[in-house]
């Protein structure tokens, strides 16, 4: 059986090593972004089942493709982790976000999250 595809878009290189670490060990292939433009370039041609998503990146910001994301009948039903460390953005998601992080992120907590959002 393949593996389900998760992107994790975070401009932190570490972080997002980090990140897709815990990502894989939750049985996904991983991929890593790290810059908004990009992402919003990848999910035009890819539907992941997970995203792993910053809140502060490069060029278009992580809410942008977040509203993206479920405003777009395609991929609105990815589920999407937001990693921050921005407070008052995180209280702003609820509802939007499947899971609203506030940095730090431990690597068992997100790698245990992967596995518990991953699609039926």
């Amino acid at each position: 059986m393949e593996k389900l595809l998760a992107l994790v878009v975070e401009d932190d290189k570490n972080l997002a090593l980090a990140f897709g670490e815990a990502v894989e060990e939750a049985d996904y292939n991983v991929e890593i972004i790290h810059d908004g433009q990009v992402a919003l370039d990848r999910l035009g041609e890819v539907v992941p089942a997970i995203i792993i998503l910053d809140l502060h990146i490069p060029n278009v910001k992580g809410v942008d493709i977040l509203n993206h994301i479920r405003n777009d009948e395609r991929l609105k039903d990815i589920r999407v982790i937001v990693a921050t460390a921005d407070n008052r953005m995180a209280n702003e998601l609820p509802g939007v976000a499947d899971l609203v992080l506030l940095k730090p992120v431990g690597y068992k907590q997100l790698r245990n999250l992967a596995d518990r959002l991953r699609p039926l």
